[in-house]
This record gives C-alpha cells, structure tokens and sequence, in this order.
C-alpha cells in the first residue's frame, strides 16, 4: 500500500543554486562572466559559491538569515546571488548612495548576519558596524583592508553542501527606490524570481546564447533582475561596476554585447555620447528599456541611431521581480505606430494578469482610468516586517502598484502617472507624461519633467522644466504654442524653466521629480 497523499503531492521546491546546477552540467566551460579582465565559466562560479557558501557559515549565517551587501556591481556581487542562498541566507543589497543614517535604519530593519562591502563603501560600512557590532564584516574589494577578505577567505574554505532553498523561501529583499516615500524591503521568493525569468523568455529576452551588458547597479532591479535571468539561463554577463557612456561603449563594442538594459536617461547618454557614431555596434540586437517614462522624440533619435535593433519597453516594479508588461518592438512602427499604440506600457507578459481598478478593487472598464493592479507568480510574499503595508499592498489577490492607468480593448495598457504625482489643476487632473511628451517633441527640447506648482487659483499649475539642446533658444510662449494641438488646453503648461546641468537622478537614473518640486512647495503643509 502507497503511503503517497493523492491530494498533497509533494512539490518540487527549485531556487535559484539549482539553475546554477543546471548550468553546470549542460554548459559547465561557457562564459559566466567577464569584468576587469577576469572571465569565470559556469563550473569556476559554482566552485566559488559553494566556497563563499562556506565562509558565510563560518561567519555565523544560518538559514533564512540576512546577507547585506554594500557595494558596487561586480563578479563578486553576481556570484553572492548564488552563495548567499547556497549557504541558507537571504540577500540584502544596500543602496550606496543613501546616506549613512539611511543605510544605518536599513541594517535596523533586515538585522543582517554579515555585511560585505568594497573598497569605496569601507568607510560606509565601517559607521555600520560601529551602530551594529554585532554584524560580521567581510571585505570583497581589492584594495588593503583591516577587515577580513573575501579572496583569502574563499581560499581557505572548503565547499559546502548547498542549503537548497528553494519554493517559497525568501531569496531576496528588495529595498524600494524610495522615490515616492520612505523605503521598505520588498520579500521577493526563489519562485517569484525564476518565475520572472521564465515569463520573460516568451518575448526572447536572455536566450542562453547572449551576451549581456549588465550596468545596472545590484541594489535595484535594473542590477539584480537581468542577473538573475542571465544565471536561469546560463547565459554571458559583461559586467560594468557603475554606467559610464564611454566605457559601456567600449564594452558593447570589444565584448561583442547582444543585449542590454537602459533606462531613458542613459539611452540619451549613449547615443549623445562623441565616440557613438565611431564605435561598432553591430552585435547589439536587442535594448530592453523602462524604469521611468521615454518621450516619443527620444526614442525615435535612439531608433534612427540604432535601426538594426529591436527595442522593448518593460513595466513594472521591485515588488513584482519586476516586470508585468512588455512592449514589443513591432508596437514602435507602421500600423501600430498610427494608432498610438507605442505610447503603450505594453500587454501582460505571460504568467502575468494585469487589470485597472478603482479604489475599491473593482476592475473598471476598458478606457477608463484607476489603478494598475497585477497578479503572477513573480508577486513578492510581501513588506518585511511592515504588515499594514503589505496588507495595503497586496489585496484579494492582487498587487497594488500606485501607478495610475487605463487599458484600451485589446490589452494594451497604458501608464499615465504615479497616482501621487497626478497634477489636479481647476478640478482637471493632467498626467504628467502626456504634458511631457508633448514638449519634449519640439526640436529645441532635449529633456524634460513636468511637475505641479501651487498656485492660489487652480491649486496646482502646470510647470514643464526642461533642457535645452546646445545652442538652442526658446521662449515660454514659443513651447506652450508648440504644445497647444498636441495637448488639451488645460494641459498645457502654465509656466517653464529652463535648467541648466543634468536633472537630479535617482541611484535608477530616473528623474527626482520630488527635489524639482521642493523649492516650489517650501513652507507648505501639503505638496500637492
């Protein structure tokens, strides 16, 4: 007699070292990664793993503890994606360019075992450990250091059994970019991130034989996701430890590059950049954009400066491992272009369910806008220890985004703010990335942001700040013109700045609309 439960079969629990395993026995020689001139097969960066894996024991790191990781992107942060689960723990990447406190309430929040930093977060994980001293340091830079170091650590140890997290065991937290609020640690699964990278092979991201330029940094999803999809696949990462538009030029070039992800602002950098037009670029067939909202004018120069690529819009957010949308490329020509579609966030990707609702979950009809609400195996378990904002977040189901959207009759779905940064002027609420797109389309225009401002008759007013191309001149009056049949005239833009040096970016590259609007709303008890 069987003793098996015909009605809870077991379930197989697949984490992120088991992809690696698989890598290992189909491809164990093929090319991992490249950074520095260093090059580590898949078998070289198991074999460390399985070593790190080790150290992080002997450090004190047991099951489902916190791994904190201060540093810039690297080979050495790639393989901790898969040490740091190898030896039972949950990975925690700080964000480096917060402040000191900020990081300090972090390591507060996750309470991490260890902590490893470089050589250019030292001193910054230094005053960490000072306000926890309880928390293992390691360093993994090159350079001289008093704390213990990662290479002679790795050395020394012998390879460890895998802990084999797996399933529902949290991989991950994810800290919020934080552009809308305080940050929290979003919980993200083993099975919600291989999931993702599953979901995204059906539009022919990170097939196995490409070649990826990674230069997002690992605190963000820019960082980690292709990483992760990258390892899933068994695929090549080219690693840049920070964006630089030269060097990432130089990469794509000598390192043969099939593939990467750039948001908006450094699209913008590269094809600007003087060595564009002499540096081959041949093999790069395809670039993955999101993270922030791209003009139609940008997008159609990055068309025409690269015509042999295909170009994909993602949406979505940390919470969701982090895409839910695809725009594909065809969406950005011909028929589709006539009809508006490209301004689209894109359609669900599969193993996703996306919907617009309005504030009490109810799904509204098609045109209409609300909120995007989405649903999938890639959803995050929730907020680390923030119960009332998971429970906000994740309702009946489904994952509450913030964004404001509408979705047209064939699916499309198209993103017209953060819900909090909806400008309500005379009663008439204006999205800003219509405002945006709008001004952005007139040639003197090289960037813009459109913000509202208070103002004693409307409430808040329309303000475009924008960046002039070199050279170019333009008067107020001259942009609301150029705006004016393109836009709803309650749309149109009260009032223009020009600013003069690069917007303020987040660690994401996307524009701080918040300290653009900080000077506007000084004094006052509310800001919209």
């Amino acid at each position: 007699m069987s003793n098996f439960d015909h009605a809870h079969p077991p379930r197989a629990s697949v984490g992120l070292t088991h992809m690696l395993a698989r890598n290992v026995q189909v491809r164990p020689d093929h090319t991992a990664t490249i950074f520095a001139g260093r090059k580590r097969s898949w078998r070289e960066v198991q074999e460390r793993a399985a070593r790190v894996g080790s150290v992080l024991r002997e450090a004190g790191v047991k099951r489902g503890d916190r791994v904190a990781v201060l540093a810039l992107t690297s080979d050495r942060f790639f393989e901790l994606l898969v040490a740091v689960p190898w030896a039972g723990g949950i990975l925690v990447p700080l964000n480096w360019r917060w402040s000191v406190g900020e990081l300090i309430d972090a390591v507060e929040d996750c309470q991490p075992s260890v902590l490893l930093v470089d050589d250019q977060m030292a001193e910054m994980g230094t005053a960490l450990h000072e306000a926890r001293p309880d928390m293992h340091m390691i360093f993994m830079g090159d350079g001289d250091s008093a704390l213990a170091r990662y290479e002679e650590l790795l050395a020394a140890a012998s390879p460890c059994e895998d802990a084999n997290m797996g399933g529902d065991d949290c991989f991950q937290l994810g800290y919020t970019g934080g552009t809308t609020g305080r940050s929290k640690a979003a919980m993200l699964s083993h099975r919600a991130v291989i999931s993702q990278a599953m979901q995204v092979w059906t539009e022919g991201f990170f097939p196995p034989n490409s070649v990826f330029l990674l230069n997002g940094p690992m605190f963000h999803a820019a960082g980690t996701w292709p990483s992760i999809s990258l390892i899933c696949a068994g695929a090549t990462s080219v690693i840049m430890a920070q964006f630089e538009p030269a060097e990432a030029l130089r990469l794509l070039a000598e390192e043969k590059c099939t593939e990467t992800l750039l948001v908006p602002a450094v699209i913008q950098m590269l094809i600007e950049h003087p060595e564009f037009v002499r540096t081959d670029l041949s093999q790069l067939k395809t670039i993955i954009y999101g993270g922030s909202p791209i003009t139609e004018a940008l997008l159609d120069r990055a068309i025409a400066a690269l015509p042999d690529c295909r170009f994909f819009q993602i949406y979505g957010m940390t919470e969701l491992s982090p895409v839910c949308t695809v725009l594909p490329d065809y969406a950005l020509h011909g028929e589709y272009r006539a009809r508006g579609i490209n301004r689209a966030a894109g359609r669900a990707l599969a193993g996703n369910r996306v919907r617009v609702v309005d504030s009490d979950g109810s799904e509204l009809p098609r045109g209409e806008v609300g909120e995007v609400a989405v649903r999938g195996e890639n959803m995050m378990l929730g907020y680390w220890r923030r119960p009332e904002e998971t429970a906000e977040a994740l309702r009946d189901g489904w994952m509450h985004t913030g964004d404001g959207g509408r979705m047209d009759d064939e699916g499309w779905l198209y993103i017209v703010d953060r819900v909090k940064d909806m400008i309500i002027s005379g009663g008439e609420n204006v999205y800003s990335v219509e405002v945006e797109n709008a001004v952005a389309s007139h040639p003197a225009v090289r960037q813009c942001a459109v913000i509202g401002i208070p103002s004693d008759k409307w409430g808040e007013a329309v303000h475009a700040i924008i960046r002039l191309h070199d050279g170019a001149e333009i008067t107020q009056q001259d942009i609301i013109e150029h705006c004016r049949p393109l836009i709803a005239g309650y749309k149109l833009p009260r009032s223009i700045a020009v600013w003069e040096g690069e917007f303020p970016l987040s660690p994401a590259n996307k524009v701080l609309k918040r300290e653009l609007r900080a000077p506007y709303w000084e004094g006052r008890e509310r800001a919209i």
